[in-house]
């Protein structure tokens, strides 16, 4: 009868070694699997650094100084603070739904998808208008807004008419998660980066390359920011705000509809290829 040797046991310190080597090399195998959605995070990340140089670049060129500029930066960020909370919840539809289990329940009920989608943005702009009005209180409590010549309603009128828009954009960018369980939320997030950088939010827009300025002609958030900053700053009228209105309006009659239709393609694709329950 053979008797085999056994082998001497590793010691510990090179068995942990040798498990930390496991795990960075499993998670360069998974980066390697994701690389685009990963390179997706990389151009979210570069969005948000460039935004600040422009912020940069704008103080350096003197494109508003004082209370005034003070007054732009805090209006573009109390807009873009109720815009992307329209964004995010649509954005986060489908993810919601799978944090609490309900996603096979909902896309089964027999509401349609538009009745679904509809229902979270009439939630989402409700919200995004109560939180912006408590934060504009909180804010005045800290700054000398130069808010005076205020046209309120000129102002709401143009935030309503934007917000169709902004619930097309969730619609598409709510489909993500449907095609990539992973890393689909992630992708969510480039499309705020993007209409951030391009839309000036903290800077006027001349600051920007001109293909970028481009861009910001197709971005409703531009047109949203430029109506809204006339109405607070200047006091204009809902007439006088007609060339960023009617930009909006066509928007506002393009986008959820299309957005819609992107939604449904995108779940019926998840139904088929078993990717509506799956959270990984």
């Amino acid at each position: 009868m053979q008797h085999t040797l056994a082998r001497p046991a590793k010691p510990g310190w090179l068995r942990e070694l040798i498990a930390v080597w496991g795990f960075a090399q499993r998670n360069y195998f998974l980066t390697k699997r994701y690389f685009w959605w990963d390179f997706v995070w990389l151009v979210y990340s570069i969005g948000n650094a460039l935004s600040i140089g422009f912020i940069g670049v704008a103080a350096q060129q003197g494109a508003g100084s004082g209370k005034d500029f003070t007054t732009f930066l805090l209006i573009g960020t109390l807009i873009w603070s109720y815009l992307s909370m329209i964004f995010d919840i649509l954005s986060e539809t489908v993810s919601w739904e799978r944090w609490e289990g309900t996603i096979e329940y909902t896309f089964m009920s027999p509401a349609s998808r538009a009745t679904h989608l509809l229902g979270t943005s009439l939630y989402a702009v409700v919200y995004g208008i109560v939180r912006m009005v408590v934060m504009l209180g909180i804010i005045s409590l800290f700054f000398d807004l130069h808010l005076s010549n205020a046209n309120y309603l000129a102002a709401l009128v143009v935030l309503i008419i934007c917000s169709f828009s902004l619930v097309g954009f969730g619609m598409v960018t709510a489909v993500m998660p449907l095609l990539s369980p992973e890393k689909g939320q992630q992708v969510t997030m480039i499309f705020g980066a993007a209409l951030l950088l391009v839309s000036g939010i903290y800077y006027p827009i001349s600051v920007l390359p001109g293909w970028m300025q481009v861009l910001a002609k197709v971005s409703p958030v531009y047109y949203a920011l430029e109506g809204i900053r006339d109405a607070m700053l200047d006091g204009k009228g809902v007439m006088s705000l007609w060339t960023d209105i009617w930009p909006l309006l066509i928007m506002g009659v393009i986008f959820p509809p299309l957005g819609i239709w992107i939604f449904r393609q995108g779940e019926r694709f998840a139904k088929k290829t078993g990717r509506l329950k799956r959270s990984g």
